[in-house]
C-alpha cells in the first residue's frame, strides 16, 4: 500500500528550525539522549484506546529515532519524517525495520488518512502550527491520536540551578528559548481545537551517566551547539571542571519530567467533516529543551 503523496514537496523549503545545527551533533545525539520512559507508550494506547502492535505510526521531527524505535519495538509499523539529512542518516544506520522519509510536520510527504498516530518525540516545538496541525489531521485516519512529548530536565537541585545560570550566561539561544519559544509547549497544547479533549500524563524519573555522556547529551542541545564547535568545547571544558568538583565519583544524576499530551480524533476525517483545526496561541516561557 503506498503511503506516500505523489506531489510531495521539498523538504527543505518547510524544514524544522536549526536543521543544521542538529545534523552538525547527530552521533553526539544518537549517543547521549536518553530514552523516553516506558510507562509513557502504556499511556498513550490507553489514551487512543489502541495498541502500537500492528498501528502505523508517523513520527514526525524523529530525529536519530530514539521514539521510532522504542514503538517499534513494541510492534508498530513506523514511518520515520526527519528533515536534517545528518540525523537521517543515523537514524536510518540504527534503526532496521523503520521507515525513513526526509521531510517535516509542516508538509507531511504521505497520503491522506494513512496514520492510526501522529506523534512528535522532543520536536513539536520546531513546526509552525499554523501548517502543522492541518496536516496531521489530514494524514490521520478517523479516531487517530495525535500525541507529543517532551523529556523536560528538571532543575530542583543545587547543582542544576547553577549549570542553568551557566547555559543563560553562555547560551544566547538559552535565553531566547526561556522568554520566547517559536511555537507551543507542552501545556499550552490543551488549546488544541480538535473537538475532543487533551489528554495528560507525567512521568518523574532519572537517569545516573558518566559525566561525559551528560556533556554529550548538553552538547547535543541546539542552544549549545549553536555555539559552535569551538564556542561549545570551551563551555563544556568548564562544565566538566565544575562538574568534577561537585561529583568527584565521575557520575552524575540527571532527572527528568517526561510530558506527554495526546488527543483522539473524532470518527469522521478532517476533509469529511470540515474541521480542520486552526493556529494554536503563541506559547508562554517555558524551560528550553531543544
Amino acid at each position: 500500500m503506498a503511503l506516500q503523496r505523489q506531489e510531495s514537496s521539498q523538504p527543505g523549503q518547510t524544514a524544522m528550525a536549526v536543521t543544521s545545527v542538529f545534523g552538525a551533533v547527530a552521533g553526539i545525539y544518537a549517543a547521549a539522549r536518553p530514552d523516553y520512559p516506558a510507562g509513557l507508550y502504556r499511556v498513550l494506547e490507553e489514551l487512543a484506546r489502541k495498541p502500537l502492535n500492528g498501528a502505523l505510526v508517523v513520527d514526525v521531527g524523529a530525529g536519530t529515532g530514539i521514539a521510532a524505535r522504542q514503538m517499534r519495538d513494541r510492534g508498530a509499523r513506523v514511518v520515520a519524517i526527519e528533515p536534517s539529512t545528518g540525523m537521517l542518516s543515523e537514524l536510518a544506520a540504527t534503526s532496521p525495520g523503520v521507515r525513513v522519509i526526509r521531510g517535516d510536520g509542516n508538509a507531511v510527504p504521505l497520503r491522506d488518512g494513512c496514520a492510526d498516530f501522529v506523534t512528535y518525540a522532543q520536536s513539536w516545538h520546531w513546526i509552525d502550527p499554523a501548517l502543522a496541525l492541518p496536516e496531521l489531521r489530514r494524514v490521520l485516519r478517523p479516531g487517530g491520536t495525535f500525541a507529543a512529548w517532551w523529556n523536560l530536565t528538571v532543575r530542583d537541585e543545587p547543582w542544576a540551578e547553577e549549570q542553568e545560570k551557566r547555559l543563560i550566561a553562555a547560551c544566547p539561544m538559552y535565553q531566547v528559548g526561556r522568554d520566547r519559544f517559536p511555537c507551543p509547549r507542552p501545556d499550552d497544547l490543551a488549546a488544541l481545537p480538535t473537538g475532543s479533549a487533551i489528554r495528560t500524563a507525567e512521568f518523574g524519573w532519572a537517569r545516573k551517566v558518566p559525566l561525559e555522556v551528560h556533556l554529550a547529551n548538553l552538547n547535543s542541545k541546539s542552544y549549545v551547539a549553536a555555539l559552535g564547535r569551538g564556542g561549545a568545547a570551551a563551555f563544556l571544558s568548564t562544565e566538566r571542571t565544575v562538574l568534577l568538583s561537585r561529583f568527584p565519583g565521575g557520575m552524575v544524576t540527571e532527572s527528568y519530567r517526561t510530558v506527554l499530551r495526546a488527543v483522539r480524533t473524532d470518527g469522521r476525517s478532517a476533509t469529511a467533516s470540515g474541521r480542520i483545526p486552526g493556529p494554536l496561541p503563541r506559547a508562554r516561557a517555558y524551560g528550553t529543551e531543544g
